[in-house]
C-alpha cells in the first residue's frame, strides 16, 4: 500500500512533538582585559583552579586566579587575536598531554604537539600535567643506581632510580652536558628520558637533539621544549608536562629518567606570570608559593612498591647561580626539595678538570645503597684518598720540602686521581671500564705515571683491555662486583700492560 504525502507529514509531526532535547550547560564567560599572555574574564563563576579554557581561534587558557568577580588566565599560546569582550568557554577539565611510546624519539611542545616536522603524534592515551605525588605507602627505598658513565659520579656521588638529584652551578660549567651524558649513558639499558628544555635558545636545543640523535640515545628519549621565545605559561607547564610523560612508564612498571633544564629559568617564568596576575609579590618579587611550584614537582618523582608495579621516576633539576652563590633563593629552595646536588665549580672548571665538580660541596643522599657492589669496593677507597689529598693541599702550599715521604705520596696519589677523573664529554663508560681504572688508581698502579700522562695511560689502558681481555670487562658488567679471581685476574692485566713500559 503506498504511502501518501498526509501520512508523512503526520508522522513528522509527531516525531518532533515526542523529541525532548538534551539539556546542554555551557561555562561561558567574557574577556574584560587582555594583554602580556594575561585574561582577565568575567561571568566564568563554576571555573575551577587549574582548568582548561578555550578562547576563540582554538586558542587555549590555564584558570590560575579565582577573584570574587573575575578569573585570571594565562594564554597557552598567541594571545595576539584576543580581544575584549570575546567569549571563553570553560572545557571543564583539567590541562592534560598526549603520554606513551609514541612520544619517543619525538621532539613536543609542552601541550605534546610535535615540533620536529614528523608529523602528529600518534598516542591514544592523555594524562594531566599536575597530579598528586605517590604518598609515603607507595614508595620503597631506592636501591638501584642510575649509570651515568661518569666516573666522578658513579664513584662518589652515585644516583639511584626514583632519586631527585640536583646539578647546580653557574652558567656554562657543564651542568646541561652531564645531563645530556646521563641520557647517552642509557643507550643500552632499559630507562627511558625525557628531557624538558624551559627558556633555551633554539639552536642550543637543536644542538643536544643532534648530539643524542649522533649517539643513537633519541630512540629512548622524548625532548619536550618551551623555548625562550615562547610564552611564559608554556614555560611554566612544561616540566609539569614532561613530568606526566615520565609517569606514564613509572606506572607501567618500567623506570624514567626526566631531566629539567632549568629550574631556575622556570621560577622566572612564574613569576612573571604572578607578577601579571597581580599577585603579591614576595623575596626577589617572587610569589609566596614558589617554594611550592618546585616541590609540587619534584616529589612526584618516586620508586614504587612492587604493588604498583616496581617502577620509577628519577629527576636531574638543572639550577643556575650567580657567581657561585648557593644560598641563594631557588637554589637554597632546591636544595632542600632534593635528596643531594652535584655542584659545578667556574674555578674547577677553567683549570681544565671537567667534569668541574666540587666534592666537598656535592652529595648524595642516598649513599652507597645506589651502587653496584663493585662500584661501592673501589669508591670507598677513592673517598678516603681524595679527602686526605683535599686536606693536605692547604699545607703543601706552605712548603712542599717540609713535607714528609708519606705526606707527599698522599698528594702524588690525589693529583693522580684528580686527573683519572677528567672526563672527555659525549664519552660515558661502562661500570666495568669504571671499576677497572678506579682499581687501578686507588691500588697504587698509576704511582709511576707522571700526573701529565695519566689521561694519555688511562686511554692506552682500554684500548689494551679491549683487544687483549674483552672478557674481563663483560664479567664485571655481568657479576657487578669484584670477586677474588675477578681481582686476581684484573691486576694480572694491569701488571701486563704496565710490563715494558716506561714513563
Amino acid at each position: 500500500m503506498a504511502t501518501t504525502g498526509k501520512d508523512i507529514a503526520a508522522s513528522i509531526r509527531e516525531r518532533i512533538e515526542e523529541f525532548t532535547p538534551a539539556e546542554a550547560v555551557a561555562n561561558v564567560g567574557v574577556v574584560a582585559e587582555v594583554g602580556d599572555g594575561i585574561a582577565r574574564i568575567r561571568g566564568l563563576g563554576a571555573a575551577g583552579y587549574g582548568e582548561l579554557l578555550q578562547f576563540p581561534q582554538g586558542t587555549l587558557g590555564l584558570a590560575l586566579n579565582l577573584e570574587e568577580d573575575y578569573v585570571g588566565a594565562v594564554i597557552l599560546g598567541d594571545f595576539s587575536q584576543i580581544g575584549e569582550g570575546d567569549a571563553v568557554r570553560s572545557v571543564g577539565r583539567a590541562l592534560e598531554v598526549p603520554v606513551g611510546e609514541a612520544l619517543l624519539g619525538r621532539v613536543v611542545d609542552p601541550l605534546g604537539r610535535p615540533l620536529d616536522g614528523k608529523g602528529p603524534v600518534r598516542s591514544a592515551k592523555g594524562r594531566p600535567v599536575e597530579r598528586m605525588a605517590p604518598d609515603v605507602t607507595s614508595r620503597r627505598p631506592v636501591d638501584t643506581p642510575v649509570h651515568t658513565g661518569i666516573k666522578a659520579i658513579d664513584s662518589m656521588i652515585p644516583i639511584g632510580r626514583g632519586q631527585r638529584e640536583l646539578i647546580i652551578g653557574d652558567r656554562s660549567t657543564g651542568k646541561s652536558a652531564i645531563a645530556v651524558d646521563s641520557i647517552i649513558a642509557q643507550k643500552d639499558s632499559d630507562l627511558v628520558c625525557i628531557y624538558v628544555a624551559i627558556g633555551q635558545k633554539t639552536s642550543r636545543v637543536a644542538q643536544v637533539v643532534a648530539t643524542l640523535e649522533e649517539h643513537g640515545a633519541m630512540e629512548h628519549t622524548a625532548v619536550v621544549v618551551a623555548g625562550a621565545s615562547d610564552p611564559a605559561p608554556l614555560q611554566y607547564i612544561a616540566p609539569y608536562a614532561g613530568c606526566a610523560m615520565g609517569e606514564e612508564f613509572m606506572e607501567q612498571g618500567r623506570d624514567a629518567l626526566v631531566v629539567y633544564d632549568d629550574l631556575s629559568r622556570h621560577a622566572w617564568a612564574y613569576r612573571q606570570l604572578s607578577l601579571l596576575l597581580r599577585r603579591p609579590p614576595g623575596r626577589e618579587a617572587y610569589p609566596g608559593d614558589i617554594f611550592y611550584l618546585h616541590s609540587r614537582l619534584l616529589e612526584r618523582t618516586a620508586k614504587l612498591v612492587p604493588e604498583q608495579g616496581g617502577g620509577s621516576l628519577t629527576a636531574l633539576p638543572i639550577v643556575e647561580t650567580q657567581a657561585g652563590d648557593i644560598s641563594a633563593y631557588i637554589p637554597t629552595n632546591v636544595i632542600s626539595i632534593s635528596d643531594g646536588q652535584i655542584y659545578l665549580e667556574t674555578d674547577l672548571f677553567n683549570a681544565g678538570i671537567r667534569p668541574a665538580i666540587n666534592i666537598g660541596l656535592s652529595v648524595s643522599r642516598v649513599g652507597g645503597s645506589a651502587q653496584r657492589k663493585a662500584m661501592r669496593q673501589v669508591a670507598s677507597r677513592l673517598r678516603l684518598e681524595l679527602a686526605q689529598f683535599h686536606e693536605l693541599q692547604a699545607f703543601a702550599q706552605l712548603g712542599a720540602a717540609d713535607l714528609d715521604k708519606a705526606t707527599r705520596g698522599q698528594l702524588e696519589r690525589g693529583r693522580r686521581i684528580t686527573e683519572i677523573l677528567k672526563q672527555g664529554q659525549y664519552s660515558p663508560a661502562s661500570l666495568g671500564k669504571e671499576v677497572m681504572i678506579l682499581y687501578a688508581v686507588t691500588n697504587g698502579y698509576l704511582d709511576d705515571v707522571p700526573v701529565t700522562k695519566c689521561v694519555a695511560w688511562e686511554a692506552e689502558f682500554c684500548r689494551f683491555a679491549d683487544t687483549s681481555h674483552p672478557e674481563l670487562e663483560k664479567r664485571i658488567n655481568d657479576e657487578k662486583e669484584i670477586s677474588p679471581k675477578t681481582e686476581e685476574a684484573l691486576r694480572s692485566v694491569i701488571l701486563q700492560f704496565k710490563a715494558g713500559r716506561s714513563y
